[in-house]
């Protein structure tokens, strides 16, 4: 496989950015977050797993920072675009133009959601997935969203923050002080540097659309979704990785595990819901290991 950065042309006549690193037989494909993020928590991934001999594909995908983005000013491309079904199809689509076979696929958060959809409709290349902060329902992750903000902040402020969603003022200065803090306990614990730019590359109308205006609130069309009773058909050794002081809550991680007939769930202590960054040596050893054990036929959950 070329190394180095792909334009790859969708055969719907979009562009995506991608970006391979990394010799060796174990094939990674790497799924950001959001969504309408973007790949740049995974540019180290070939680095941290070169001993192992991985091949770290990653993407951006539709929409985000380094790919194409459609006018979703327009309904039709809302409608043809910012679907779930899409985004699974995409993946299809750019496993096959970048020639992937018997390779292991991660997602994290909005990118763990879419490895468990994938999973399900296209499980016959896969070796493994890696869920990396992402529930099997949205309903779980709200719940743990509001006792958090119950837990973090005082009756007064909690009362302030939701007249705030209730008028839709989320640019609120006060406002946006408080969900500042939730992101420094629970989403960046380490405020990295080295991925920080002189603007939001988030790519907004596709975030808005599914999520809302940040990670604590859901009023966009992943509400609702639900793999509960489905994740049992996921037949491929998964690995579910976790921040131990995240958005995520851990008790639907353990019920996963559970659920998923070949699942190891580990949990990187220090971690926030970029456990990835937050604590690189745990989070890095757990993948290695997960990897190594299936590879050598001795995964166990």
């Amino acid at each position: 496989m070329k190394q180095g950065t792909t334009i790859l042309t969708l055969d719907n006549g979009y562009h995506l950015w991608t970006r391979t690193d990394g010799q060796g037989d174990i094939k990674l494909l790497c799924l950001h977050g959001g969504p309408g993020g973007n790949h740049e928590y995974y540019e180290n991934f070939a680095e941290k797993l070169s001993d192992l001999g991985v091949q770290v594909s990653m993407y951006d995908q539709l929409g985000s920072w380094y790919s194409d983005q459609p006018d979703f000013s327009k309904q039709e491309n809302v409608d043809k675009f910012l679907t779930m079904d899409y985004y699974i199809d995409e993946i299809e689509e750019v496993r096959q133009k970048l020639g992937l076979d018997e390779f292991y696929l991660i997602g994290q958060s909005w990118g763990g959601a879419i490895t468990q959809e994938y999973a399900l409709k296209y499980p016959d290349h896969l070796k493994g997935i890696i869920i990396s902060s992402m529930t099997d329902n949205i309903d779980e992750y709200v719940t743990n969203i509001n006792a958090i903000r119950e837990k973090e902040f005082s009756a007064a402020d909690l009362a302030f923050m939701q007249e705030c969603e209730s008028k839709n003022d989320y640019s609120n200065e006060r406002y946006q002080s408080l969900i500042d803090v939730l992101n420094r306990g629970y989403v960046d614990r380490k405020q990295p540097p080295a991925i920080s730019h002189l603007t939001s590359t988030i790519a907004t109308d596709v975030y808005n659309y599914f999520q809302g205006d940040n990670e604590f609130v859901i009023t966009g069309k992943l509400a609702g979704w639900d793999r509960r009773n489905d994740i049992k058909n996921i037949k491929c050794p998964t690995l579910l990785t976790f921040g131990e002081h995240e958005t995520m809550p851990l008790a639907t991680a353990r019920r996963m595990q559970k659920a998923i007939p070949h699942a190891r769930l580990v949990t990187t202590p220090n971690g926030g819901h970029h456990h990835m960054i937050d604590n690189a040596p745990v989070y890095f050893a757990n993948l290695k290991q997960f990897l190594h054990d299936v590879e050598t036929g001795n995964f166990t959950e």
